[in-house]
């Protein structure tokens, strides 16, 4: 498969499984699941067919590990602004995690924090590499350092998805460094 049909593949499947699977009339489970075989049909008869190799090839070769298959169905891992509960439990962030923005998001991160915005949970990375590739999407990228194990002792609740994405309610200004 060719990267460029990888690429439309996931942000199609990206599309319907996190922000707007009633477009392509497809329904979620309540942990976001869908039936394979019903996604295929859903995709085929709204004039992008994909293959089940296509699938399984964009599921295991995605860098960012964005969906996950169990058994015939298929989930996005994180991202999502439709209603879903991805059954995440709390767990215990690494000292610091990282965080990819641009530069015209500063003055506002700065007075407000991290907000999730349209997702349910604001994404952290685990590594600066993660977070850059992340940031430099909108521009050109600038790293924030998250005081993670600050935030844990203060009381907030931190899930890892399976991708080793971070996710949290919200980070507030006090907990965030530039360039560390």
């Amino acid at each position: 498969m060719d990267e460029r049909r990888t690429v439309k593949v996931s942000k199609y499947l990206s599309k319907h499984l996190r922000h707007q699977p009633e477009r392509i009339g497809i329904t979620l489970d309540p942990s976001g699941w869908v039936p394979i075989d019903e996604l295929m049909r859903a995709c085929a008869g709204h004039g992008f067919p994909v293959t089940r190799a296509e699938l399984d090839h964009v599921v295991a070769a995605n860098d960012k590990q964005r969906f996950a298959v169990d058994g015939d169905r298929i989930r996005a891992n994180q991202g999502h602004t439709v209603t879903v509960d991805l059954g995440l439990p709390p767990a215990e962030p690494p000292a610091y995690l990282y965080h990819g923005t641009v530069g015209r998001a500063l003055d506002v991160i700065r007075t407000e924090g991290l907000r999730p915005m349209a997702r349910h949970h604001v994404h952290l990375s685990p590594d600066r590499e993660t977070a850059t590739r992340v940031g430099a999407r909108r521009g050109v990228p600038v790293i924030l350092s998250v005081d993670a194990g600050a935030m844990h002792r203060a009381g907030h609740v931190f899930h890892v998805s399976t991708n080793g994405v971070w996710l949290t309610d919200s980070v507030p200004p006090q907990f965030l460094r530039l360039g560390k």
